[in-house]
C-alpha cells in the first residue's frame, strides 16, 4: 500500500512541478513580469516595476520607465536611476552594453531614452542610487524585437 500511495504522491508532485514551470515560463514571456528576487530572508529596501514603449521594446529608441518606492510603498523622489542593457557574446559577436540615464518625472517615475542595439535577449538591471551610494537594483529580463 506505502508504494501505491509514493507513486500517487510523486505523479502529484510531477504534475505541480510541471504547472509551476509552464507558469513560469508564461510569465517569462511576457516580458518585464518576471525580475530578479532577493536572497532568501532579505526584504527588499526598494520596489522597482519597469516598462517600455513601445512594449515590447524594438530595435532602435524606446522609452524606457521605472517606478521606484521604498519598502513601504512610498515614492522615491531624488534618486538616480539607470538601465543597463546587457546582451551575452553570442559566437564571434562581442557583448553588448548600453546604460540608460533615466530622470525624474514626479511621483518616483522615472523616464528615459535609450537605444536597443538589436533583437533578442537583454538582461536590463535597473539600479537606483542616492549620493553615489546604490539603495537598490532589480534585473529584468526582456526580449526586442
Amino acid at each position: 500500500m506505502s508504494s501505491i500511495s509514493s507513486t500517487h504522491t510523486h505523479g502529484r508532485a510531477r504534475r505541480l512541478v510541471c504547472a509551476a514551470s509552464l507558469a513560469a515560463f508564461a510569465l517569462a514571456a511576457s516580458g518585464f513580469a518576471l525580475a530578479q528576487a532577493p536572497a532568501a530572508g532579505q526584504k527588499p529596501t526598494v520596489d522597482i516595476m519597469l516598462t517600455s514603449r513601445p512594449s515590447p521594446p524594438k530595435t532602435g529608441d524606446n522609452t524606457f520607465e521605472a517606478m521606484v518606492k521604498d519598502a513601504s510603498g512610498k515614492p522615491i523622489t531624488d534618486a538616480e536611476v539607470s538601465a543597463l542593457f546587457y546582451m551575452e557574446k553570442m559566437g564571434n559577436m562581442p557583448e553588448m552594453k548600453n546604460t540608460v540615464a533615466l530622470k525624474h518625472q514626479k511621483e518616483g517615475r522615472y523616464v528615459g531614452t535609450g537605444q536597443v542595439m538589436m533583437a533578442g535577449k537583454w538582461d536590463v538591471t535597473v539600479s537606483v542610487k542616492r549620493a553615489g551610494k546604490e539603495i537598490g537594483s532589480k534585473k529584468f529580463p526582456i526580449t526586442a524585437q
